[in-house]
């Protein structure tokens, strides 16, 4: 492949999957209660989404998006009200995490991709900005899906790391409510994102 049309696709990537939202917010949440270790199941959660929601795309599902808006209006109802939940899961965790249960389930992390109407204009985007025509739609789509993976995996592993280093500097209880409080307050502030 060129690098032409590699180098802008990196960039994409880059900014679409580094940049606050709430997926590097729950990273980051996940990160600072239960350590880098035990949220890697969350982060290939999320990527694994995001991934899912490439290939639904590149095989025609982003079509219906375009056709049906009463589709997407409804996803967006769905998706606000999930990422809510998800953020009063993390407003309302005590401290770091003990035991075997995560904070965030990487199933969830998979399914707030699925439900999250600005992941898939970042899709459609993808899809529709990077991929070759003719026979090399496929290829191209492939190069897509990948970059998209391993970018998924060193920015949102970024995150985590600063959640575990956070975990490292809050010492109280109390600490952790605001912590966890301000977290919470971040993740549902990007529901605004949903709606503008």
């Amino acid at each position: 492949m060129d690098l032409n049309w590699l180098l802008p696709l990196a960039g994409f990537a880059l900014i679409t999957c580094g940049t606050p939202g709430p997926n590097n917010m729950l990273l980051t949440s996940a990160g600072a209660a239960q350590g880098f270790r035990r949220s890697v199941p969350l982060l290939v959660g999320v990527v694994g989404g995001i991934n899912l929601m490439i290939l639904a795309t590149a095989l025609g599902l982003g079509v219906m998006f375009e056709q049906v808006p009463l589709l997407h209006d409804g996803l967006k109802l769905i998706g606000s009200a999930y990422l809510l939940w998800l953020a009063w899961k993390v407003a309302t965790a005590s401290g770091p995490a003990e035991g075997n249960r995560p904070l965030i389930p990487a199933h969830q992390g998979a399914m707030l991709q699925l439900l999250n109407p600005k992941a898939w204009m970042m899709a459609l985007s993808a899809i529709s900005g990077f991929t070759l025509a003719g026979e090399d739609y496929w290829p191209s789509a492939i190069w897509v899906l990948g970059i998209f993976f391993v970018t998924g995996l060193y920015t949102g592993a970024f995150w985590v790391l600063f959640g575990a280093q956070v975990r490292r500097l809050i010492r109280t209880a109390r600490g952790w409510r605001r912590f966890n409080l301000g977290m919470g307050i971040a993740t549902a502030a990007c529901v605004l994102m949903i709606w503008i």
